[in-house]
């Protein structure tokens, strides 16, 4: 019997088959194959995460393996602008062919900037009327779509809109360290007249 259910066992048995296990795994072998297993863990802990995460992990690991300080690797900020800040710089009352030679990305975001604005009528400042000082700058979308500077006084703090009247004034400006000078338009009312031509009496 037993000889009949060993052959039994062989023909039931595949070819490609392999025989039971008795042997216990070498120590090495189960530590290469924990290894793998851990590398594969962290590649895919690593895969999950966005850019600024896996930097943070590598800093905090460095420091955590080598000593220092976390601050130590910020970066400083007192240098930072803002799209804001880039435009002020080198933004222009008016540009000329000269001013778009050897153009920056600087340059760029202030000349796109400068496009988007509407330049038939300006918005004047006359805050500093009696210094014979005044500020002009053109109009934005909404003002335009509100009629500020058109239909209502282009004076920045006044809202009247009756009796106003056309000026084409000669602005005197520096820009970047050079004079220049615009023939601008703008629409004010009588008070505001006075003021811009206060010095014209």
């Amino acid at each position: 019997t037993f000889w009949v259910g060993a052959a039994k066992d062989e023909l039931l048995q595949k070819p490609f088959q392999k025989g039971k296990h008795t042997k216990v795994a070498h120590k090495n072998v189960a530590a290469h194959e924990w290894d793998r297993e851990e590398a594969r863990n962290r590649r895919q802990h690593l895969i999950s995460m966005n850019a600024f995460e896996r930097h943070k992990k590598f800093v905090s690991d460095y420091v955590l393996y080598y000593g220092g300080k976390i601050e130590e690797f910020r970066r400083s900020t007192s240098k930072d602008k803002t799209d804001l800040d880039v435009v002020r710089e080198n933004h222009r009352f008016l540009w000329r062919e000269e001013d778009e030679e050897d153009m920056t990305w600087e340059k760029e975001l202030a000349k796109k900037y400068y496009d988007k604005l509407f330049k038939e009528y300006c918005i004047a400042d006359l805050s500093r009327y009696k210094e014979n000082k005044f500020g002009f700058r053109w109009r934005v979308e909404n003002e335009v779509i509100s009629g500020k500077g058109q239909f209502l006084c282009g004076n920045k703090r006044c809202e009247n809109k009756e009796g106003l009247k056309s000026w084409e004034v000669n602005f005197a400006y520096v820009e970047q360290g050079e004079k220049r000078n615009a023939l601008v338009k703008l629409r004010l009312c009588p008070e505001c007249s006075f003021k811009l031509n206060y010095h014209h009496k």
